[in-house]
C-alpha cells in the first residue's frame, strides 16, 4: 500500500453538509432495510459523490446525492437529496473541510502592546 495520505471517509461523512449527510444516509439505509424486512422485496440506497475544481484553487466542490427506493406492499417509495459541500484538496489528494497545513492565527491578550486609549 502507498505512504500517500488517503481521505479519513469517517471524518469526510461528518463533513458533508455539516453532518447532515451522515444522518440522512442512516436514515436512508434504516429506511430501506426496514422495507425489505417488511416486504420480502430488495431496497437500495445509492450514494453518488461529484467532484469540480473551484476556480484555480487546490479545493473541489464536492456534490453529494443520495437515493433510495423502499419497497412496500404495493409497490416502492423513494427520495433523491443532492447537496454540495467545499472541500479541499491536500497531498496525495486527501479531501479535508480545513486545509492541512492552515496556519496558526497569533492573538495578543487585550491589554498587551495596546496604545488605543492613551
Amino acid at each position: 500500500m502507498s505512504d500517500q495520505p488517503t481521505t479519513d471517509v469517517n471524518a469526510l461523512l461528518d463533513d458533508l453538509d455539516a453532518g447532515v449527510f451522515r444522518e440522512k444516509l442512516g436514515r436512508a439505509l434504516s429506511d430501506a432495510a426496514a422495507g425489505v424486512v417488511q416486504t420480502g422485496k430488495a431496497g437500495k440506497v445509492t450514494v453518488t459523490l461529484d467532484l469540480k475544481q473551484i476556480a484555480d484553487s487546490s479545493q473541489v466542490d464536492c456534490s453529494h446525492k443520495l437515493s433510495y427506493t423502499v419497497p412496500t406492499a404495493k409497490g416502492k417509495r423513494s427520495e433523491e437529496n443532492t447537496t454540495k459541500t467545499p472541500l479541499y484538496v491536500g497531498r496525495g489528494g486527501k479531501l479535508t473541510l480545513f486545509p492541512e497545513n492552515q496556519g496558526k492565527f497569533e492573538f495578543e491578550p487585550q491589554g498587551q502592546g495596546s496604545t488605543q486609549g492613551a
